[in-house]
């Protein structure tokens, strides 16, 4: 047998060949959150949805939470058609113009289905170790009945996050054009409840158009919507540093109307101001602020100016002292237009085209100001536990490895105890997915842009989000909060510092 012509063998061969390393032994692992998380929108009204083991593959770490982004209006006609399909109409000029919002469509809610979407993105991002961030626009003038049915479809979800009717105190949503400003801050505040009420593991996100002047004493529509703001659990602002707002009806040209950009700094200062305004409508209550979208517009600044842009502001949070923000969403993974880490491609639109701004995010989000935290502790003994309460709160093990010298081969395997587990492991700054089934996972690419230089200790972080991206009813009390997860052994590891034939 030519060992050497297999990519990833048996557990049984490896002992057979007498190349397995030494038993491992592993200690406790905590993982925490960021002094700033970063989120990531997938699928909008300008792009579709990303699997995530591309997005992995692309960024080499998961994210606090993986925006995904739909809209509600179930008495509507055509519905749930998504509107530019079911109203086409060769005249409209502007992204709104449609009878309802442009997003693709909720398919569960009351007589609805979870075997569509959004809840087959929702399970893809859960199992890779990262949150739900949903966002919805939903027709204020909806029953009830309507609200605690979307409480029951987030039930098993664990730590969702929500965010209702965002840009509220804007004119371009159908729900804005359907009640009054009164009437959607109403609606954010009885349906946070509604929805809480069936799924307690849910927190809603209030979004709003914030302080637009360094001049002005309050937030945009303040007190309308200062009730909707303290029933929030989470406060928000979108913020782009530039926005082409015409596309795809038009293109960025000087002299043109449909598109602004801004200064870094007045960005930050505003966004800023808003959260220091949203603590006083909440009486000095500090609540997680996030933003909720956020970017510069590549059809407005170039693709350069858009990463030094998305640089600059990163690197003016890091030197601030306040550490007021709690996270931030990258509007999004492929785009469209020049929104995106990748454009589509106009000739295949399953091919994303890799922007500037991929390499320059990508430094970003490994930088240690924006990466989870982790903590160990004490030695593991197996059998061991593993608990997954989401991207900010999870117990996992870590597994030290010395290494000689830069690998040649470097591969976790999984025998009969292992192979059915669902597993996020980081090693040397790269995470991989082990999903159920899989018998070996290659992590050589851990390697390739940060090879050693001699010696080193690091450690091999697991973590066991759920499997099927559902907390299990079954597990206890806290099961809406907490997935559980028995690990009876540690993976065998391979490593290699020369070619095997040379």
């Amino acid at each position: 047998m030519k060992l050497e012509n297999t990519i990833c063998h048996s557990w049984q061969m490896l002992e057979r060949y007498g190349i397995i390393m030494s038993e491992l032994k592993a200690k406790t692992l905590h993982m925490g959150p960021a002094q700033c998380a970063v989120d990531l929108g997938d699928g909008s009204e300008r792009g579709e949805y990303v699997d995530q083991d591309y997005i992995l593959q692309k960024l080499g770490r998961p994210h606090r939470a993986i925006n995904l982004m739909y809209c509600y209006y179930p008495n509507d006609e055509g519905w749930p058609g998504r509107a530019s399909v079911v109203h086409a109409d060769p005249s409209v000029q502007f992204a709104w113009d449609f009878p309802y919002d442009d997003y693709f469509t909720y398919k569960g809610g009351l007589n609805g289905t979870r075997d569509d979407e959004p809840f087959t993105c929702m399970r893809d991002v859960r199992r890779h170790g990262q949150d739900v961030l949903l966002t919805m626009t939903i027709d204020p003038k909806v029953s009830d009945e309507h609200l605690r049915a979307i409480g029951q479809d987030l039930r098993t979800f664990g730590r969702v996050q929500l965010r209702i009717n965002h840009e509220a105190t804007g004119n371009w949503f159908s729900f804005n054009k359907r009640a009054s400003y009164e009437e959607v801050a109403a609606f954010f505040a009885h349906a946070s409840e509604i929805i809480r009420e069936e799924a307690p593991n849910v927190k809603t996100i209030i979004c709003l158009d914030g302080c637009k002047s360094v001049d002005d004493e309050k937030m945009e529509m303040e007190d309308i919507f200062a009730e909707a703001s303290r029933a929030a659990d989470i406060v928000s602002v979108d913020r782009y540093m530039s926005l082409h707002w015409g596309w795809p009806y038009d293109v960025a040209e000087e002299g043109g109307d449909t598109f602004s950009r801004s200064k870094v700094e007045d960005i930050y200062t505003l966004a800023k101001k808003s959260y220091e305004r949203y603590t006083f409508v909440n009486n000095g209550v500090k609540k997680p602020m996030v933003l909720s979208e956020f970017n510069s517009d590549g059809d407005v600044t170039g693709p350069y100016d858009q990463a030094d842009m998305l640089k600059s502001f990163c690197e003016m949070l890091k030197a601030d002292k306040e550490k007021w923000l709690s996270g931030f969403t990258l509007y999004q993974f492929r785009d469209r237009g020049r929104l995106g880490l990748e454009i589509e491609d106009p000739n295949n639109a399953s091919v994303g085209i890799e922007q500037p701004l991929m390499d320059t995010y990508r430094e970003i989000i490994h930088d240690d100001f924006f990466q989870p935290s982790m903590e160990t502790g004490t030695d593991a003994v197996l059998p061991a536990t593993l608990r997954w309460g989401g991207s900010e709160d999870a117990d996992g093990i870590a597994v030290p490895l010395h290494f000689d010298s830069d690998p040649v081969f470097c591969e976790a395997y999984f025998d009969e105890d292992t192979v059915d587990m669902n597993l996020m492991m980081e090693l040397n700054g790269q995470w991989f997915y082990k999903a159920p089934g899989v018998k070996c996972v290659d992590m050589m690419s851990a390697f390739f842009k940060n090879r050693l230089s001699g010696e080193a200790d690091m450690e091999l972080k697991i973590f066991a989000p759920p499997a099927g991206g559902e907390n299990d009813p079954s597990q206890g009390e806290d099961w809406q909060i907490n997935y559980y997860t028995e690990l009876k052994a540690l993976p065998t590891i391979r490593i290699r510092y020369a070619p095997i034939v040379k």
